[in-house]
């Protein structure tokens, strides 16, 4: 194929990608996902820069994640977000690395990289759910927020610690990764707020934030971890960097749309050309099998603490706790990169992380909106009585 034949396909399915989420309300990732395997399984291969720009998309959408958890809210929620979050990680984890262990005949390895990637709860697909439906300021909206930091912490540390090769090497990677998250959450605030980087063109605080990132990238792949971990903990500590003020809130919305509208893309549609439909295929009990695996431990996980915590809302609470995307494909890629799952392996989880994604949000869109909750009124009266004061 001509050297610049694959990168003009790869434009043209992110463009057309953005138009059917536009047309039919579905995430885009996944339409990005969808168009990438059907490209894949027509022959279109990634190039070697792809490759490396769809890792660093991976770890641009895990540092967004962290920015987009309210630390506040977490205070406030703690313990219910703590054990239905925990729940959340833990039982699908232990359920399907049991099942791909002993009954699949997976290697352990590659059991974990399972587990791993089917206990994750979608941020991104909750979080736009939310805002979408008006309910990201309710109670519930609150708690599935909180929530799902929990899970995706689980994630994010499983993926850090279950995988890495001591070396002295990886205590570089940990000392430098400790050191960069310090610094940046001590001096960041300088950098947003300097009067020689605010509002410039050339958007130095965008470049300051991509660094940090590629930082991460470089120690971890010197002491073969991976910096999942650390770009979502420095995510979560400059979240309220992005809060201060409304120039860094513009800061943190201008980073989302370049990483949107070209970074964040490839990484989906390059994720989408490792697909292979026709190994799904061969594999349908185990991809059926896996997915119910996952709604059904999702469910021990939440709907019993949901429906002691919030009861209005413990069926919505369950099926948004149940979808899964971004670090579901985040670590099946790792475990197909690192050589630890197959393309079989690989092809059976992503598909199962779309399924995941899909299925539990209509449903819960469908059926289960807690519309007319008490949980709303609730929140509603408590923000009139509170503007009564004021006024």
């Amino acid at each position: 194929m001509h050297a610049d034949l694959t990168p003009l396909i790869v434009g043209g399915l992110v463009f057309v990608a953005s138009l059917i989420s536009l047309k039919i309300g579905l995430s885009v990732a996944i339409v990005e996902i969808a168009l990438g395997a059907a490209a894949g399984n027509l022959g279109l291969k990634p190039e070697e820069w792809m490759t490396y720009m769809a890792g660093f998309g991976g770890i641009i959408l895990t540092f967004l994640a962290g920015t987009e958890i309210d630390t506040r809210l977490m205070k406030e929620k703690f313990k219910a977000s703590f054990l239905i979050g925990t729940l959340s990680f833990l039982l699908p984890l232990a359920a399907v690395f049991l099942y791909t262990f002993f009954v699949a005949g997976w290697t352990y390895k590659a059991s974990l990289i399972a587990g791993t990637a089917l206990s994750t709860t979608s941020l991104a697909v909750v979080y736009s759910v939310l805002v979408e439906t008006g309910l990201s300021n309710t109670a519930i909206g609150k708690l599935l927020m909180a929530s799902t930091f929990i899970t995706d912490m689980g994630t994010a540390l499983a993926l850090s610690i279950l995988f890495v090769k001591p070396t002295l090497y990886t205590l570089i990677f940990i000392s430098v990764s400790l050191n960069v998250i310090y610094l940046a959450d001590k001096l960041s605030h300088h950098v947003f707020m300097h009067p020689l980087f605010r509002n410039k063109v050339i958007e130095p605080e965008i470049k300051y934030v991509f660094l940090l990132l590629l930082a991460f990238m470089f120690f971890a792949n010197l002491g073969e971890g991976h910096a999942v971990l650390p770009a979502f903990l420095l995510g979560l500590l400059m979240s309220r960097h992005f809060k201060q003020t409304a120039e860094s809130r513009v800061v943190r919305n201008r980073l989302r749309t370049v990483a949107y509208a070209v970074i964040t893309p490839i990484f989906f549609v390059v994720g989408g050309m490792k697909i292979s439909l026709s190994l799904i295929a061969t594999a349908l009990g185990l991809f059926v099998i896996l997915f119910i695996i996952k709604i059904a431990a999702k469910f021990l996980g939440v709907f019993f603490l949901a429906k002691r915590f919030i009861p209005q809302g413990r069926m919505y609470t369950t099926l948004l706790m149940s979808t899964g995307l971004t670090f579901g494909t985040i670590a099946s890629v790792f475990g197909l990169n690192s050589g630890f799952i197959s393309q079989v392996q690989y092809s059976v989880l992503v598909g199962v992380v779309i399924a995941s994604a899909v299925i539990p949000t209509f449903v819960a869109q469908r059926w289960f909106r807690p519309v007319h909750s008490e949980d709303i009124v609730e929140i509603e009266s408590a923000n009139g009585e509170n503007g009564s004061k004021e006024q």
